[in-house]
């Protein structure tokens, strides 16, 4: 049976600085994206674009989506593993592309570092990143390959 969820988001330009997009260097990229029942987030261009450093960026944003997506599905898959996982750090990383006026992204690697609980866990707990990976929404919708170096400690 197929299921089908929908997700809705508002995405609020408010970076008018009073002449609106009259020039490149005239507006601001600010952002705020807003879903119900939810605290907003400050959104911007990443600072080679004329944005705003301290803001997310759709870059951070997708990045963002790929780690957490993996993060949840692995939680999961170590759950139907009988793996008990005390402890999930990701420092991922994505790179771009720019040709002409478009870019793409290249690639996303995750670099998951998880703590089990005890030594016995540790080949299952590698095991289900595969799982994780395949399960993932978010990686299994983009068009760039997203790869992941996973280390698996065992706690002390």
């Amino acid at each position: 049976m197929i299921q089908r969820h929908s997700y809705a988001l508002t995405a609020t330009w408010t970076g008018n600085r009073g002449s609106g997009t009259s020039g490149t260097r005239d507006y601001d990229r600010s952002v705020t994206l807003r879903v119900d029942g939810k605290p907003d987030l400050l959104g911007s261009a990443d600072k080679p674009f004329f944005g705003d450093p301290e803001r997310w960026n759709p870059e951070d944003l997708l990045i963002a989506a790929l780690a957490q997506c993996h993060l949840l599905s692995y939680l999961r898959a170590c759950v139907l593993r009988g793996v008990v996982v005390t402890g999930y750090t990701d420092s991922a990383t994505g790179e771009i592309e720019l040709s002409g006026d478009g870019g793409r992204f290249i690639g996303v690697t995750l670099r998951p570092s998880v703590t089990v609980a005890d030594a016995g866990m540790r080949e299952a707990a590698a095991e289900a990143h595969a799982d994780a990976h395949a399960w993932c929404f978010i990686a299994n919708s983009v068009s760039f390959p997203v790869g992941y170096e996973p280390i698996v400690e065992v706690a002390a």
